[in-house]
């Protein structure tokens, strides 16, 4: 194939500039924007990138979702890479769901090596570094040809709700174990990490500062499906899935029904409770672009999680987009979200989280608070983030090449 990839692997450098990237990250046209797209979208700006949508922790439900997704994945599964972009790449690589048959794990691993070598022969991708999101493609790492293999670690997979957690732990722990570098974004997995596979690192999430900050400037236009709500608004966005805690919502809905709830993002649980009260509005996911006008319209944007051992372990990607918004926050506790306690209004409680929003509403709003948290993630760029995390892998690679 003639392009980008031919060109770039003609240069004669021994680094990482020489190589391409064959990346495993979730659904590329999923709803909600993640960590997994930002850090592609930066390494292909550098590097041929082919991304590749790998199975999934949790097994498909007998819902039209869930079906069309699996219809629609073996469908392009027959299909060579599509091009994205300038140097990205995508395809899909479907893995048969029920792992625990026997035989179904290397079958999969069998097959979706095939099919990430067809499709990396087609791109002219010679030197190569798998980089894994997700556990779920794992057993792939090591098994392609690549020159470097790379986890970077977001999440506790296994307590994700609907997922086979015994399994997926095990997958997890032995893709840490068998990659070269390993980068973790919480900083509660990072001792777990670190005993399995001594090259592993924190590696915090960053955000996009810029884009964010429009949410707090007059001349950005609010959302035409926010605008004219009452005030105050307290709003959230995201994927609203068993994560969220929406009895504490519907606690803080009923309570103050003079408030406007504005929930950005797909609905993925039931919430019949909330759908029945005036005062809470559901407008469904948004492309990724247009939430600052979105949080224009916000009062207070909240973080309501439940307080489980998956959100403990997380590193919310919105807290920081929240932040660069300026707006008052209030969410529960992690310890993620505590060390932002300076600048983020914390409470576990229901009584508690509804009073600290009224005090966000009457003290939170000057400029100088605002400015605060902004400030607090300025530094916290995905373009910084990049920068760190491109010169670990780089040493790990020269480090790789020196002990040949």
């Amino acid at each position: 194939m003639d392009g980008p990839a031919d060109a770039h692997h003609s240069l004669p450098a021994p680094g990482i500039d020489r190589c391409s990237i064959v990346y495993f990250g979730n659904d590329w046209f999923a709803e909600n924007r993640t960590s997994s797209h930002h850090i592609a979208r930066r390494l292909a700006n550098r590097f041929p990138l082919l991304y590749i949508e790998s199975p999934g922790q949790r097994a498909p439900k007998a819902n039209a979702r869930d079906l069309s997704k699996v219809f629609s994945k073996l469908n392009a599964a027959t299909q060579l890479p599509r091009q994205l972009g300038h140097q990205l790449w995508h395809m899909v690589m479907p893995q048969v769901p029920f792992r625990r048959l026997p035989g179904i794990a290397q079958m999969n691993r069998f097959a979706g090596a095939q099919l990430v070598r067809r499709a990396m022969r087609s791109l002219g991708f010679h030197h190569t570094i798998s980089w894994f999101v997700a556990p779920d493609a794992g057993s792939l790492a090591g098994r392609l040809g690549e020159d470097l293999s790379v986890y970077y670690c977001t999440d506790n997979y296994s307590a994700f709700p609907g997922v086979d957690a015994e399994l997926l732990s095990r997958m997890d722990d032995d893709l840490t174990r068998r990659a070269d570098q390993v980068f973790v974004s919480s900083p509660t997995l990072i001792e777990h990490k670190k005993a399995l596979n001594p090259h592993s690192v924190h590696s915090p999430h960053g955000t996009d500062v810029d884009l964010f900050a429009r949410a707090s400037d007059a001349a950005t236009p609010i959302a035409p499906g926010a605008a004219g709500l009452p005030s105050p608004v307290i709003g959230f966005f995201g994927l609203i899935e068993a994560w969220i805690d929406l009895d504490l919502v519907e606690y803080l809905a009923r309570a103050r029904p003079d408030w406007t709830f504005l929930m950005i993002g797909r609905l993925a649980v039931p919430a019949a409770g909330l759908n029945a009260l005036a005062n809470v509005h559901f407008p469904g996911p948004q492309p990724y672009e247009t939430l600052p006008n979105w949080a224009r319209a916000f009062d207070v944007a909240i973080i309501p999680y439940r307080m489980n051992q998956q959100v403990f372990n997380a590193n919310p990607l919105k807290l920081r987009e929240y932040l660069a918004t300026g707006k008052p926050i209030v969410a529960v506790p992690t310890p993620e979200i505590d060390r932002f306690a300076h600048c983020v209004r914390i409470a576990a409680e229901p009584e508690r989280f509804l009073a600290e929003i009224e005090q966000a509403l009457a003290h939170d709003h000057d400029p100088e608070k605002q400015r605060a948290r902004l400030e607090a993630v300025r530094p916290m760029t995905w373009d910084a983030r990049m920068a760190d995390i491109i010169a670990t892998v780089e040493r790990r690679y020269a480090e790789k090449r020196a002990s040949r």
